[in-house]
């Protein structure tokens, strides 16, 4: 597997200074990877080296996470709204004309809507655990659920409590199995811990995007149009070892993306970290097809 170096970079977007990792030729085609909650660009750290030979990718650390800004909430709203636009606007502030977008867990939305806002840019897509068929739900949204359909002081208080430690090492273990779960590395959640010990406001802003998850709903909706309508190029690599999205969510987008490439993985929510070797091989073979450097 192809390796290169990976940089560190900011920029500011906006007045929010921004971290963001960036691997590949300046001139090579772009793929923008928006990483997942409780995340960062940290998910990608080995998936931009093993493409940057023939790619440049670009993963940003959206505000609140990683080692970017967490401005007040007067500057910022921590709602998937807000995430959207904010990715929006730092493609703009880079200059990226056209892209692949890697889709996974909230980034997803992130991308999607960006997506819809910019199609002509949109070189391809990949898409890795990242849902918008409703009715494909799976049960480990139920709690959620509730909340969005009762948004009582009670409920926040139980999405409060998941964001720890503890939670987020949930999050990531989700529910593979034994023999998949050793590979998962605990930095995942003690690097989300740090950092949110670091900086305590955030916890705060966390519970605010996920409370606001179900305004993600009517979206969904106008992305699979988005889908029908432009027939993006699509790769779909799925970990159905995953309460939120199990494997009928996969296939569910072939309804609106009959010609995608569908692969389901012996993997979870966090596919890269389990399946890195399978998942690069067959990005670059997608990306050979419809996003040649």
């Amino acid at each position: 597997m192809a390796s290169t170096p990976v940089a560190h970079r900011r920029i500011d977007v906006d007045g929010i200074s921004t971290f963001y990792r960036e691997a590949g030729p300046p001139d090579a085609p772009v793929m923008l990877l928006p990483h997942g909650y409780p995340s960062s660009s940290f998910q990608f750290r080995n998936y931009l080296p093993a493409l940057a030979d023939r790619w440049r990718l670009i993963a940003p650390d959206h505000p609140g996470f990683g080692y970017s800004d967490t401005p007040p909430p007067d500057r910022f709203a921590y709602t998937f709204d807000a995430y959207a636009a904010f990715l929006q606007r730092f493609t703009e502030v880079l200059g990226l004309h056209r892209y692949a977008i890697y889709l996974q867990d909230y980034g997803s939305q992130f991308g999607l809507r960006l997506a819809i806002a910019e199609p002509s840019k949109v070189a391809a897509l990949i898409i890795q655990n990242g849902d918008i068929y409703e009715d494909e739900h799976g049960p480990k949204y139920a709690p959620l659920k509730e909340f969005w359909h009762d948004p009582s002081p009670e409920g926040r208080a139980k999405i409060t409590a998941l964001v720890n430690e503890d939670g987020f090492r949930g999050e990531f273990l989700g529910e593979v199995p034994e023999h998949l779960a050793e590979r998962i590395s605990p930095d995942l959640w003690t690097h989300t811990a740090a950092l949110l010990a670091q900086h305590p406001a955030r916890r705060d802003h966390m519970v605010t995007l996920l409370a606001d998850q179900g305004s993600t709903v009517p979206w969904f909706a106008r992305q699979q149009a988005y889908l029908r309508e432009h027939q993006p190029p699509t790769l779909i690599v799925w970990g159905p070892h995953d309460g939120y999205m199990p494997e009928g969510a996969a296939r569910a987008y072939l309804r609106d993306l009959p010609k995608a490439e569908l692969h389901l993985l012996d993997a979870g929510h966090w596919a890269l970290e389990t399946s890195l070797a399978e998942i690069v091989t067959l990005s670059r073979d997608f990306l050979d097809r419809e996003h040649p450097a």
